[in-house]
């Protein structure tokens, strides 16, 4: 990301993101990290700069750009953004392939089926079935479904905003887990977390925004929580 601006959310923000990374993003509220993200993923059109994948420029003005270029985003608000609540937990898995698929005149539901419940058992999620609504699970369950979703299509960069918000500590360590997982796959992974342990404990590297422009990047292994609240707070920029 080069530059990359949006007028009264982000300001010239430049930062690299590495295949198999996981970096994260600390910042207090309003600092702009979300607004980052969105733009990102093309919710809303950023007014300059310039966005790389692969060492590649690409236009991203809608998250249907974003996707086909193989960015996925986990959003902060998962039950009014991420997930489908009234159907089943099945659909929701698969529903990032069914207008690709639906295009061609073609819906296999038979092999989506089987890949739903491929997902189903590798991120453990907890359902009596495919057909139990996903609202009738568990936070941490809605979660993983949000994030199988996004593996459906094989992301190269998945963007997971306060991704264990609201659940138990069981599901956080799982959560933990896959994303290091993923990154062992070589999927970069953009973090954004106010919980400044998982930024400290889960992050290869830190950057920390301040008022929409990047305040600081820190290495978790010698940083503190005390060094990025002070850059949080714009005590410390560089």
């Amino acid at each position: 990301v080069r530059d990359l601006t949006r007028k009264g959310a982000i300001r010239a923000v430049s930062f690299q993101l590495r295949p198999g990374e996981i970096l994260g993003f600390a910042g207090l509220v309003g600092a702009g990290r979300t607004e980052l993200a969105e733009t990102i993923f093309g919710i809303h059109p950023a007014d300059s700069g310039q966005i790389l994948l692969q060492g590649q420029p690409i236009r991203i003005g809608h998250p249907a750009r974003a996707i086909a270029a193989g960015i996925g985003l986990v959003p902060e608000d998962r039950k009014g953004e991420g997930l489908f609540l009234r159907m089943s937990v099945g659909t929701n898995i698969a529903i990032t392939l069914l207008g690709r698929l639906a295009r061609i005149g073609l819906i296999p539901w038979r092999k989506l089926r089987t890949l739903a419940g491929e997902f189903v058992e590798r991120l453990s999620i907890r359902t009596p079935s495919l057909e139990q609504r996903v609202r009738n699970l568990s936070g941490g369950n809605q979660q993983k479904v949000v994030i199988a979703k996004w593996l459906t299509r094989e992301p190269k960069v998945l963007i997971l905003d306060e991704p264990t918000r609201g659940i138990d500590v069981g599901a956080k360590v799982e959560i933990h887990r896959l994303m290091r997982e993923l990154a062992g796959q070589g999927v970069g992974i953009l973090m954004i977390s106010s919980e400044l342990p998982e930024i400290l404990g889960v992050s290869d590297r830190v950057m920390v925004m301040h008022e929409g422009q990047i305040a600081a990047e820190f290495d978790p292994r010698t940083a503190s929580q005390d060094d990025i609240m002070r850059a949080a707070t714009g005590a410390v920029h560089q």
